[in-house]
């Protein structure tokens, strides 16, 4: 079993070598921290897995899609899976090369995939009929051929802790049925603008049980192997994402499992695998760092108030999301209380965690929030006028600022006042 992310170094949490209290007094709070070293051993960790098959790790940017990042998971030798023409545009600064790039999504605008044609990606994740209509037209403009897949809803229902995050069964608004996929297919067949280059489906998110991944890819297989026999010949499988990381008390995904069920089949029709983790990889390599402003006893609850909230992680509002929380330098003798922590914002929804037992702690002593790499920033929002946090990338003693803290300026940029002119 591997350390865990974030040790205690002389009682005080660090990334890497950097105390996290140092790294708060430098960029301020709340803050997040990413732990590079961390991310780029799940990653190897994955590929090691996986080592048998024609592997596309196709990192999933809506997890995190910071710019210091993706170039590093690029540099490795990742691709991306996208789902908007914004995280195109990301993966393109951050140097991720267009043929390593899949586009996944329900709504993608014709000027999304008119970019994401002019950028030649590998293929698009198609969700429709209409979608590949779009596509079609699109490419028969440009007078180029768009690859693409036909995403798959296999009407599996895998155990996830949240209804929000099952995307496999029939009743979510992902992929489209096999044989409406076939039917797509077929049809794309006789359009010299289209060329079918896979098949991709992707099932949920935080699911720990390989067994509903090797359900979905023996039927996506299967369709595979029909349109071989109609000589319809596919280049690669798409598994999707959405393994689980340990939180709390659950257990992770054994990875390893997963790769014995999966390898073995895709290998014997000679595809090439791609896998698209985004938590996987850089969900324990982040913590958001809040300092505590205040302590509240209000009847028989106490509330550990902080300077982070909903607007910097929503995971615990919107999903009921757990993230272990602790001190990030300890404090001795400190008595053990059940309190909720909650952020600033005007929302009773505005919590960190509820009936939490944790060290009393005190105005200014500082809070981290454990596994919040994957969906924490990138679900953050300005709601109440608040600043989204500074980011920072620790490797080691190397520490770099990935993206400053928003100013006040930045969140009236580009409104416009009354008399025509603009703010700053």
């Amino acid at each position: 079993m591997r350390a865990k992310p974030f040790p205690r170094i002389d009682g005080t949490l660090a990334a890497g070598e950097v105390p996290l209290d140092a790294l708060a007094r430098e960029f301020g709070t709340p803050l997040y921290v990413y732990d590079w070293a961390v991310a780029r051993t799940n990653l190897e960790r994955l590929r090691a897995a996986f080592g048998d098959a024609d592997l596309l790790v196709a990192y999933s940017v809506k997890a995190n899609g910071n710019l210091a990042l993706l170039a590093r998971l690029a540099g490795e030798g990742a691709g991306a899976d996208i789902v908007s023409g914004g995280e195109l545009h990301r993966c393109l600064l951050a140097g991720v090369p267009p043929e390593r790039i899949v586009f996944a999504g329900v709504g993608k605008t014709r000027d999304e995939i008119a970019a994401a044609l002019d950028a030649r990606i590998l293929a698009f994740n198609v969700e429709s009929r209409g979608e590949l209509e779009v596509i079609d037209a699109l490419a028969r403009e440009r007078g180029v051929r768009a690859r693409f897949a036909v995403r798959v809803n296999p009407d599996i229902e895998a155990g996830t802790p949240h209804e929000y995050t099952r995307t496999g069964h029939a009743a979510t608004k992902f992929g489209v049925a096999a044989d409406e996929a076939l039917a797509l297919y077929r049809w794309a067949a006789g359009r010299p603008a289209l060329e079918a280059v896979g098949i991709d489906v992707h099932i949920g998110s935080q699911i720990v049980e390989p067994e509903p991944y090797r359900r979905a890819l023996a039927h996506v297989l299967e369709i595979a192997d029909r349109l071989a026999s109609e000589g319809v010949s596919l280049r690669f499988v798409d598994l999707g994402g959405g393994y689980g990381v340990r939180y709390a008390d659950e257990e992770a995904m054994a990875i390893e499992t997963l790769a014995r069920l999966v390898v073995p089949p895709v290998r014997e029709r000679g595809l090439r695998l791609v896998l698209e983790p985004g938590r996987f990889i850089v969900g324990d390599a982040g913590v958001l760092v809040a300092r505590v402003l205040y302590v509240k006893r209000s009847g028989t609850k106490t509330f550990v108030i902080t300077d982070g909230g909903m607007t910097e992680l929503i995971r615990p509002s919107h999903y009921r999301g757990y993230h272990e929380i602790e001190p990030v330098r300890e404090r001795p003798g400190a008595p053990r209380v059940t309190a909720d922590v909650v952020g600033p914002i005007c929302e009773t929804g505005d919590f960190l965690a509820r009936e939490r037992t944790l060290p009393l702690p005190e105005p200014g002593d500082l809070l981290a929030v454990r596994t919040a790499g994957a969906y924490g920033f990138t679900m953050a929002s300005n709601y109440n006028g608040r600043r989204r946090p500074a980011e920072v990338l620790v490797d080691g003693d190397d520490v770099v600022l990935a993206r400053r803290r928003e100013s006040f300026d930045d969140l009236v940029r580009g409104e416009r006042l009354p008399d025509g002119g603009y703010a700053p």
